[in-house]
């Protein structure tokens, strides 16, 4: 007869704790003891101990808990499809050849602060098994894998799962008569910034200045340290649902590379339009640069070596030889920069950490000091031009971005600082590659045009940089309009039957639309009929893709006819590929058929 015991209470101030036994009932009719300050968890061998300041445990069992930024993350389980949590065995881990090994280590000693630290910062399990059958702790820790290895880590939304199911799942896998104990540990303020700031982002995916300020004192308040408030955040971003599929998409992308041990044309193009979709949605880079990190520096290692970086390594390996850097190799240095950011190149940092180590070498032999202000000058250049490009890419690609009059400041002393090497290196570094992307919407052109200009025209002292930021500011205005507009009409027309393809019909939908904004207070004024023939335009566009040339396109395999409409519609590309992703997805259709659509080789 199996039965349940469940314990909860709190440890300190900071530390709940969930305590449940479920099996055998003779096995856990006791199973806790409180002693002094400690609480005690026992079964036959095996022991987990609370103190007020961390835990003790002992026996067969271990520790679960699910991934986020900032937990360690072995390549063989990134590298897998449909694993999401973190098991951690008493006595096993990963040899230099990254297979799993089992030792008679059979207990561990943690605090709190490593525990959420290494581990989840809100959720983490700790359980032992009693009544298996093995001899040794060795043995009992490899009947425990071979039960619960697949099930554990591959439990979606582990810290959602009721304790008392969960515990009643993961008994189901163990043989009979076996009881397992299961301890949830969680940190109450962790807890509680993450809930706060999960309403508020989900509520606008955005957040306000007076949020962010309003998050930062609760964050203070608690005692959250800068970087678990970190954690917290990106891994609050990463789960909503738009940006969870981003994510996905580009990690499934890095698997494919990494198991066939390139990257292709194709899967570099995806990469590409993912890395953008991704600032778009204002996903954290540090989410894509982590799984870079660990898949893509495996592949990078078998390819051959950029002209770029070769070209960069050159100028870095001359520093040893002669005095100082020239203009030209700065100059070069810099578009060797542009070409590894394009690229999503992270062997280019590691290029230039190589360096700075060797550098720091040949000063301790001896070397002049010079050779180190050599490469302080390269390394502030490059953390302008990373500054630079990134503030530059948010206000192109970011709806809703409005740069401050003191970034504006920053990004004219960067303009200045870039030009002194030559005239015109800003625009050629910032510019240039950007407003030809595809991806760039036409409020985002309007922005860099704007931007382009108004920085010109400020260092020529014919304009203020509060006027640019004015500027700036009118066009995320109309931008943030349009879509308004755009996203109550299409709902309009959808959910009212509405018709919009003659003049009078247009008329109707002008009237009901302008009552409607005008009732709800999102707009002051009525609505500018140009602006109202250019949603209408682009929903007819629209609706021609999907009704008409999309069906066509994947039929005949015409990838000339969607890079036409692409190129020649004026619509945003993001908005029309999640528009065939809607398609694919009410059709049915195969994502696979969707990827080749994307990356230009649709095949039958």
């Amino acid at each position: 007869m199996n039965t349940e015991l469940r314990l909860h209470g709190k440890i300190n101030d900071t530390i709940e704790y969930f305590a449940t036994a479920a099996g055998c009932r003779t096995a856990h009719h006791h199973f806790f003891q409180v002693t002094d300050q400690d609480l005690r968890f026992f079964a036959p061998g095996s022991e987990l101990i609370l103190t007020p300041t961390g835990l003790r445990q002992a026996g067969a069992g271990g520790t679960f808990c699910e991934y986020m930024f900032g937990v360690e993350q072995p390549v063989s389980d990134l590298s897998k499809e449909g694993i999401f949590n973190r098991l951690m065995l008493l006595g096993a881990g990963y040899n230099q050849a990254g297979q799993l090994e089992m030792t008679e280590q059979s207990h561990i000693v943690q605090n709190y602060d490593d525990i959420f630290l290494k581990g989840h910062a809100s959720d983490n399990y700790f359980f032992f098994i009693n009544g298996l059958e093995g001899k040794t702790h060795q043995l009992r820790q490899e009947q425990i894998l071979r039960n619960l290895g697949k099930v554990l880590k591959r439990i979606q939304n582990l810290n959602r799962q009721d304790d008392s199911q969960l515990a009643e799942s993961l008994l189901s896998y163990l043989p009979e008569n076996c009881t397992i104990y299961l301890i949830r540990l969680s940190n109450v303020h962790h807890h509680h910034f993450q809930q706060e700031f999960q309403t508020l982002y989900y509520r606008d995916r955005s957040l306000s200045k007076n949020t962010q300020s309003a998050l930062q004192t609760l964050a203070d308040n608690l005692g959250i340290d800068p970087y678990q408030r970190e954690r917290i955040t990106i891994d609050v971003m990463y789960r909503h649902r738009d940006n969870y599929r981003i994510i996905d998409d580009y990690k499934k992308v890095l698997i494919e590379c990494f198991q066939q041990g390139d990257i292709n044309r194709q899967q570099h193009a995806r990469l590409t339009r993912l890395k953008a979709l991704a600032l778009r949605n204002e996903i954290p880079p540090a989410l894509l640069t982590a799984l870079d990190d660990k898949l893509k520096a495996e592949v990078r290692s078998i390819i051959h070596e950029p002209e770029y970086t070769a070209i960069a390594r050159d100028i870095l390996h001359d520093l040893l030889l002669r005095k100082g850097i020239g203009t030209r190799d700065m100059i070069q240095l810099l578009f060797a920069k542009q070409h590894a950011r394009r690229n999503h190149d992270h062997s280019f940092e590691k290029l230039l950490l190589e360096t700075g180590q060797l550098f720091d070498e040949q000063i301790r032999e001896g070397a002049p000091l010079s050779l180190l202000e050599d490469f302080s000058y390269i390394i502030t250049f490059f953390d302008r031009y990373d500054t630079t490009s990134t503030k530059i890419s948010q206000i192109a690609f970011m709806e809703s971005y409005r740069p401050s009059e003191e970034l504006l400041q920053n990004l004219l002393a960067s303009r200045q600082e870039f030009n002194n090497l030559v005239k015109g290196l800003f625009d050629k570094l910032f510019f240039e590659d950007i407003i030809i992307n595809h991806y760039l919407g036409r409020f985002g052109r309007q922005k860099l045009v704007c931007l382009k200009k108004g920085l010109g025209e400020v260092a020529a002292g014919v304009a203020s940089v509060k006027r640019l930021a004015a500027e700036l500011k009118m066009i995320d205005g109309e931008e943030k309009l349009h879509n308004i507009v755009h996203s109550h009409a299409k709902d309009h027309i959808r959910t009212r039957y509405s018709r919009y393809g003659t003049k009078s019909e247009q008329e109707e939908l002008y009237r009901a639309l302008n009552n409607e904004l005008l009732v709800r207070g999102i707009i002051s004024a009525p609505l500018s009929q140009t602006l109202f023939q250019t949603v209408i335009h682009d929903i007819k566009k629209e609706a021609i893709y999907l009704r008409q040339l999309l069906p066509q396109i994947i039929t005949n395999n015409d990838i000339d006819l969607r890079n036409d409409f692409l190129n020649n519609s004026g619509l945003d590309h993001f908005y029309i590929e999640e528009l065939e992703r809607e398609y694919f997805t009410l059709n049915h259709l195969e994502p696979k058929r969707l990827q080749q659509l994307r990356s230009g080789v649709l095949q039958s």
